[in-house]
């Protein structure tokens, strides 16, 4: 492990192969909130992260410049030596089959790099509160190809102390059913089942539908 960033702020460790690049996200972060350090990267220590002094940062920021694989190679291996911590990743262009690969490791946030002049501290912030930040139309489509797939089932709902309803709103909720197709289902009122809805959203303390769907995806995978 190394070494382990104060309490009182939000702990934020950059990583990357560009130093030209963190320094400007230091500057972005310079906010009283963070504490941030930076971690220039060599390839091999990227495709080998659990071998790698970094900080017990809350967020790691990735710079994806370089090759995917070795990108999602440095998310899952920050996974397993920092199992509590976020990742945002940073890069050019959000193509949806590199934006997906990087959902699937474990990724919170993705941003390209433009974006990230404007709003990397506010990703910052929603992802250490438990939420996502990811373009809209990118998390529609991931959203989209787990449900094509049969991919998700409530493996983290399964933990979750949900009454029964809960339990048979949030499934429903995973068939990508519309609040009158729930209230159909379940024989209740559509009333009733945003009430249900919203008490799911704060439970798994996200804001939207996809959020959680997302969030019980990656649960599915631990």
């Amino acid at each position: 492990m190394g070494k382990r960033i104060k309490p009182g702020r939000i702990g934020v460790c950059l990583l990357g192969s560009h130093p030209a690049v963190l320094e400007q996200w230091h500057k972005i972060l310079g906010g009283s909130e963070f504490r941030v350090e930076m971690r220039q990267l060599r390839s091999a220590e990227m495709m080998n992260p659990t071998r790698t002094q970094l900080p017990d940062a809350q967020v790691f920021v990735i710079d994806a410049e370089g090759p995917r694989a070795v990108t999602e190679t440095l998310l899952a291996g920050l996974q397993t030596a920092h199992p509590g911590s976020r990742a945002i990743v940073v890069g050019g262009k959000l193509a949806d089959a590199a934006a997906f690969g990087l959902l699937r490791q474990g990724a919170r946030g993705l941003l390209t790099f433009k974006e990230a002049q404007r709003q990397l501290p506010r990703a910052v912030q929603s992802v250490v509160a438990g939420g996502y930040w990811v373009p809209r139309q990118v998390l529609s489509e991931f959203v989209n190809s787990i449900l094509h797939a049969g991919g998700v089932r409530a493996a983290a709902i399964s933990s979750a102390r949900l009454s029964r309803r809960e339990r048979e709103v949030c499934d429903a909720l995973l068939e990508n059913l519309s609040n009158k197709e729930i209230g159909t289902r379940q024989n209740i009122s559509e009333r009733t089942v945003k009430f249900h809805v919203s008490n799911l959203l704060a439970k798994f303390g996200v804001q939207r539908r996809a959020d959680l769907i997302l969030l019980c995806y990656q649960g599915e995978k631990g």
